[in-house]
């Protein structure tokens, strides 16, 4: 039977009884399909540029004088003649191949071009490759920052720069699937920044949800992943707190507080400071070094058990300057007001609030939320801001290094944010006068 055709004869038997490939003479003589130990041996003869191995139904295995050896299949679609690749022999299998042709006769039997429909599928994929989830995500942002103020677009790509580009960034954003935001979002979370991870979990939806409306990917992966179900849960403390724009009032409040110089300088401290209150009230003098400006917690006395450095404004410094001068040589910054020894009543900062008229409208975390979320809008890096609420839970390796993690920027920021309270506490700018020379 009959297994060479070609476009010029080829005289002879020229592969031999080894393989027992002969032309035969006559064009109607039937086909035989080809074997796997006939595709291996096949060779193109001397002098000709190929060979091409008929199998059956239009398929055939191309084989070139460079030893190439190449799937084709042969078809007729709209009255034209065409040829389809179907793969490279051996990567691409007989029984591949094979399989690959009757899908191509499937589209041509629904009246497709099985070649314009491989055509199309590259374009997509070669499309897709080139968008990129970083470079999607950078058009969504041009796009939604239009309303926005320029301090929160500019923090909410900054977010992205920080921990979504270097985990999903360089993938294909066609290919980006709800495991990889998930596990993105989870090394977030890992660090204890549970609510970054949350946001820029719903960030990425957002993406999401604009490539599919521009086309740019078919379904959104992110619709598959909710926060709630992906991320820890945590204890939800709902701590009253103001708005920033009500900030300047209770500020001007406190500094005309009637009641005990304590705790007016308490709450001074910790509106320039944000640490939680306990870390306030149980304060020492000896955590303190006022000439270098840093207030030093112990690991004992912090959340996450590990040592944090609380890096002191001018003003910081200034109230416990102040603060000196009334705690009689005392241990304790703010000592108990019957028992010295202990420190204030977690309830007393609580109820200086109340009496200036806050009730239920801020408490004393209520600085930690109002100080992370102006921070964030003025564009200051979330890893700083995170560092300096000691948010981060760390092991107690990790916890000698990180705890002075970016001292100096953290020391810029806490120094900008005491700027800003003085600001809106005097209802203006706060400009520095030029010194004059002595």
């Amino acid at each position: 039977p009959a297994r060479v055709f070609d476009s010029q004869p080829i005289p002879g038997a020229y592969l031999g009884a080894s393989i027992g490939i002969f032309r035969c003479p006559h064009e109607m003589c039937p086909q035989m399909p080809l074997t796997k130990i006939e595709c291996d041996r096949a060779a193109c003869p001397p002098g000709k540029a190929y060979l091409r191995l008929s199998d059956e139904k239009g398929m055939y295995l191309e084989v070139t004088a460079a030893g190439g050896k190449y799937w084709r299949m042969k078809y007729r679609h709209g009255g034209k003649e065409s040829r389809l690749a179907l793969g490279v022999y051996p990567t691409v299998s007989l029984a591949q191949a094979r399989k690959a042709r009757d899908q191509a006769r499937d589209a041509l039997a629904a009246g497709n071009d099985p070649a314009q429909i491989k055509r199309d599928a590259k374009l997509i994929r070669a499309m897709s490759d080139a968008k990129t989830f970083e470079k999607v995500a950078r058009q969504w942002w041009e796009h939604w920052k239009g309303p926005k103020s320029p301090r929160h677009a500019d923090y909410v790509i900054r977010r992205l720069e920080a921990d979504v580009f270097p985990a999903l960034g360089a993938r294909p954003a066609a290919s980006i699937t709800a495991p990889q935001l998930l596990a993105m979002a989870k090394a977030i979370e890992a660090r204890g920044a549970v609510d970054i991870a949350k946001r820029s979990l719903q960030t990425c939806g957002q993406i999401m949800r604009f490539a599919v409306a521009h086309g740019l990917i078919e379904r959104n992966p992110a619709a598959d992943v909710r926060p709630s179900d992906a991320l820890k849960p945590r204890t939800k403390e709902n701590y009253a707190r103001l708005d920033a724009k009500e900030m300047p009032e209770l500020l001007r409040k406190i500094e005309a507080y009637q009641g005990s110089a304590y705790t007016r300088l308490a709450m001074k401290l910790m509106a320039l400071t944000f640490v939680r209150t306990g870390e306030l009230i149980g304060a020492r003098w000896a955590e303190f070094d006022l000439a270098a400006a840093e207030w030093r917690i112990p690991a004992a006395r912090m959340k996450m058990r590990t040592p944090h450095i609380v890096p002191l404004a001018p003003q910081a410094v200034e109230v416990l300057q102040a603060l000196a001068t009334v705690s009689g040589g005392r241990a304790l910054l703010f000592p108990g007001e019957r028992d010295h020894e202990k420190p204030m009543s977690n309830n007393t900062i609580l109820a200086a609030l109340k009496r200036m008229g806050y009730a239920g409208r801020m408490t004393g975390h209520g600085f930690r939320g109002v100080a992370s979320t102006v921070l964030h809008e003025q564009g200051y890096p979330p890893h700083v801001i995170e560092l300096q609420l000691a948010h981060q839970e760390r092991n107690a390796i990790a916890a000698a290094y990180h705890h002075a993690t970016y001292l100096k920027g953290r020391r810029a920021m806490m120094t900008a944010w005491a700027d800003y309270l003085d600001k809106l506490r005097k209802g203006a700018d706060v400009i520095e006068l030029p010194q004059r020379a002595a």
